[in-house]
């Protein structure tokens, strides 16, 4: 593996490692009700597992798909335009600093970026609530696959790294870095709900996690590009 794959997929972990509060927000609640809807009794722990595993299985692998039909796009128009590729990696470092700001709740501008998805996740919706209740490992796995098209500033911040990868199949491999990035506390949301769920309204938490992101994203801008004449 080459050091900047190496950076770019450790990034992409990273993101979601960080961001993984906000995926709480997004996704936590039919997580949790993954678990509740199941039976208690011998073997519980162990579908429990399987039902967690499969939804958010599902839920990364979308985020591969997403990436994948980017990079056909992207990777092309690349090669052609140098300068897309420093405006993609701009625009993802900027996308990090607004889920940082609306993470530590001092701005909640992602908003607006989010709305760019809404009119997919429309459609889809509605596909979602045909498969509830969950009853199985595959419905757990196709509801995943829909939710993972769930309008998302976080996974957009991501994309944008992913855009910049030099072939579909690595950009694909990001996302599912950042997908396994966010799934310690998906996981922790099925066995734990309301521990997790004090963490994500603890402020102090949402304030340093947010700050970290700000941070990651200002890192990420390609200043040298961005400011030719300094020296």
């Amino acid at each position: 593996m080459s050091p900047e794959l190496y950076l770019s997929y450790s990034s992409a972990f990273l993101i979601g490692l960080l961001g993984s509060t906000h995926c709480l927000g997004m996704c936590g609640g039919i997580s949790a009700s993954l678990s509740m809807a199941l039976p208690v009794g011998k073997g519980f722990r162990v579908r429990q597992t399987l039902m967690l595993l499969a939804f958010n299985g599902g839920r990364i692998a979308s985020y591969a798909v997403i990436a994948a039909l980017i990079a056909l796009l992207s990777t092309s128009a690349v090669n052609q335009w140098s300068e897309l590729g420093t405006a993609l990696r701009s625009l993802a470092g900027l996308l990090l600093v607004l889920m940082g700001l609306s993470m530590a709740q001092w701005w909640q501008g992602i908003r607006y970026i989010e709305k760019v998805g809404a009119p997919v996740w429309k459609r889809l919706s509605p596909l979602t609530r045909r498969l509830l209740p969950v009853n199985h490992t595959g419905q757990a796995l196709a509801l995943g696959a829909l939710w993972g098209w769930l309008p998302c500033g976080l996974i957009y911040s991501t994309l944008g790294w992913a855009a910049l990868q030099p072939t579909v199949a690595s950009a694909a491999l990001t996302m599912v870095f950042f997908g396994l990035g966010t799934l310690p506390s998906m996981l922790a949301t099925g066995y734990a709900a309301g521990w997790v769920s004090n963490l994500r309204g603890n402020p102090a938490f949402r304030r340093i996690t947010g700050t970290l992101l700000i941070i990651f994203g200002l890192w990420s801008l390609p200043w040298a590009a961005l400011l030719p004449n300094f020296h």
